[in-house]
């Protein structure tokens, strides 16, 4: 039988905003972005503004923990418009602990920083990916490795210290001596944080389109686990693994990637921005001309959702907690979401007899091989 009663996770709520703009689309890009044109961003905060004032008598009485601006390039809106969104969460709200904005280093600078800073841009994620400058160009990156390197400097100068940036392995022509000097390289830079991802063909990419022929320049998966072998290493050598792909200073682990891992609430503004609330997931329309269109005609932006059924949810749940190096409470977990049943119960022995799960006491982890093998956990648990 499953419990419910009310978490604090019930009170506390993240954001999201979904920044479209691009100067180019990556190769391997799957997200919803379009050119970065004036028109365009005028589009986009009128849609935003009407969503907010849509959107705000469901989420009043909420605590918001993180605010989350993501893309696309959000940095190409500019400081003034992100400190105008930002007014309007502030005239319902307390200010957020964390402010996140992702950016490319191609477009930052000092006085760019500076002036996020000013908005009130608090924590800056820097897509770098590799610091190798024969595979960024075959991304369709426009930024040197040694733009990367720098744009964390001026980040710094800008006025904000509290700096994540992307990696990825698994790419087309990476080697593991490549990858071993891009990570050696990172290690040292003054970052508080670092998330890694591995290269993920997706449909209506330039790279799924040339996925016969990439097969033959991409690592192969021996190669891939020693990427990732390799990466837990050396970036544990300055910073702490909390989560199986995220790295961080003690005290500066992302508030708001944790919230999607212990299923805070969020809510997803602007076109294709996914939302999960009041035990829904849904997603607002990937398209910003019939984003913009049906919120000035009063009408809700969405165009999918669905409620998980409360077993399917706890799994999942539980599932996607494991993500966490911390590991799992059991009970705990089960007095805030509700009593695990039998099946479940059973995938988790089992799990713990492949040693890919390990126990101490009422607190489930993932063995050390358990993080080499996330998915496997996570497929015999849902």
């Amino acid at each position: 039988m499953l419990t419910s009663g009310k978490t604090s996770l019930e009170n506390e709520l993240s954001l999201y905003f979904h920044i479209p703009f691009c100067t180019k689309k990556c190769s391997y890009c799957h997200f919803y972005v379009i050119p970065d044109k004036e028109p365009f961003k005028k589009q986009l905060l009128e849609g935003l503004k009407l969503e907010w004032e849509r959107v705000l008598p469901e989420l009043l009485g909420k605590d918001i923990i993180t605010i989350y601006f993501g893309g696309g390039t959000p940095s190409l809106i500019g400081p003034e418009a992100i400190a105008t969104i930002l007014s309007w969460v502030y005239a319902s709200f307390p200010k957020a602990a964390e402010v996140t904005l992702e950016a490319n280093p191609e477009n930052m600078s000092i006085e760019l920083m500076k002036a996020y800073a000013d908005a009130g841009i608090n924590r800056v994620s820097i897509g770098i990916q590799t610091l190798d400058n024969q595979i960024l160009k075959m991304l369709g990156r426009l930024h040197s490795g040694e733009k990367a390197i720098e744009a964390v400097y001026q980040t710094i100068e800008g006025g904000i210290n509290n700096i994540t940036i992307d990696l990825m392995y698994d790419l087309p022509n990476q080697t593991v001596t490549t990858w071993e000097n891009t990570l050696s390289r990172v290690v040292e830079l003054p970052i508080t944080h670092l998330s890694l991802y591995n290269l993920t063909i997706e449909p209506h990419t330039t790279f799924y389109k040339q996925q016969e022929s990439l097969k033959k320049i991409i690592p192969n998966e021996d190669d891939s686990l020693r990427m990732y072998e390799m990466a837990i290493e050396i970036l544990s050598s300055k910073l702490e693994q909390y989560e199986i792909s995220a790295f961080a200073k003690p005290g500066l682990h992302s508030r708001h990637n944790v919230g999607y891992w212990v299923g805070r609430p969020f809510w997803g503004f602007g076109p294709s921005a996914f939302s999960y609330f009041a035990n829904k997931r849904f997603r607002n329309v990937a398209n910003l001309s019939k984003y913009h269109k049906a919120l000035l005609a009063g009408e809700s932006p969405i165009d999918y959702s669905e409620e998980l059924e409360p077993l399917s949810r706890l799994r999942e749940l539980l599932a996607i907690n494991l993500r966490l190096m911390k590991g799992v409470d059991l009970n705990s977990f089960q007095t805030k979401h509700g009593v695990l049943d039998v099946l479940t119960l059973k995938s988790i022995e089992t799990l713990l007899d492949q040693e890919l799960l390990v126990q101490d006491q009422h607190t489930l982890k993932l063995s050390k091989r358990g993080v080499l093998f996330y998915d496997t956990v996570a497929v015999e648990i849902i």
